[in-house]
């Protein structure tokens, strides 16, 4: 019974331990606040500029899609009611022009019905983007052992998604002096990180941030849009940062209008309630 008891104590005293060693793991993981952006899309009533989800689209196609996939997103969706290239007159994605010829641009793995072999075809609607690598160990190969996030719901898996997302990618800085960074990896205030261990200055005055292995991967001019907007680098880094979030939460424009029209149904029934009332006690004291 004994041994039993200490056994016991034994696990939980080196839970405890974990527990503790990963607290202080996580306190001395800092970062800079990502700079609050206002986006159209932000508010009861706010709505994804269309605009600036093809601009964005651009961007991730042209710079981000060479490292990382957005497996959730399908071509089809690039046209539905909210999306990048919505047409009204194409309520059915599929038939959208714009995003067939989208889709025809890529390449997909096919079987031959015939000879069962793999064979390839031009995608079409239904298919979702092309991921840049065959698998997970192809992807490490190409990113010196890292693995690029896909970036389907990244806009909603990290906190303050698109202002986060904004920020890394037009936050790369020069290590400060004392900062030692390891060849192939770069400084950026906004990636989570612990610089203790690397940097040689005042303990008390360690660098907010971390390192990252992603190159910078904007910069002015990477792409050009087509409405004609200046190719700045934080034009670049707003309007991808939009467009993930979309691709994040597609229906948010019709959320929203569902909010408003739920607020406002709710406001006349409020009043036509105390109307009622008023008219039903108006005879009897209280």
């Amino acid at each position: 019974m004994t041994l039993k008891l200490l056994s016991k104590a034994a696990v939980l005293a080196a839970f405890a331990g974990l527990l503790s060693f990963g607290g202080a793991v996580m306190a001395a993981t800092t970062e800079a606040e990502a700079p609050k952006t206002q986006f159209s899309f932000e508010g009861p009533f706010g709505k994804f500029d269309q605009a600036q989800l093809q601009r964005g689209y651009k961007v991730y196609r042209e710079v981000c899609s060479a490292c990382h996939s957005m497996s959730l997103v399908a071509f089809r969706n690039l046209g539905d009611k909210g999306g990048p290239f919505y047409d009204p007159k194409y309520p059915n994605s599929n038939d959208n022009p714009v995003v067939k010829a989208i889709a025809a641009d890529y390449m997909v793995d096919d079987i031959d019905t015939e000879t069962g072999d793999p064979s390839k075809r031009p995608a079409v609607t239904a298919d979702y983007l092309v991921a840049p690598f065959k698998n997970e160990y192809a992807a490490r190969a190409s990113n010196g052992g890292a693995l690029p996030p896909d970036m389907s719901v990244l806009a909603k898996a990290r906190e303050r998604g698109p202002d986060y997302i904004r920020a890394i990618v037009n936050g790369y800085k020069a290590a400060p002096a004392g900062l030692t960074v390891a060849p192939g990896k770069y400084y950026n205030p906004y990636f989570p990180g612990d610089m203790s261990s690397s940097w040689k200055g005042d303990p008390n005055d360690v660098p907010e941030g971390g390192v990252i292995g992603m190159p910078p991967p904007l910069r002015d001019g990477s792409v050009t849009f087509d409405d004609g907007t200046k190719s700045t680098l934080d034009q670049q880094a707003t309007d991808v940062a939009a467009f993930l979030m979309w691709a994040a939460e597609p229906k948010l424009n019709e959320r929203h209008q569902l909010g408003a029209a739920v607020l406002i149904y709710l406001l006349l029934l409020s009043t036509l309630l105390w109307f009622s009332y008023k008219t039903v006690w108006k005879h009897e004291s209280h």
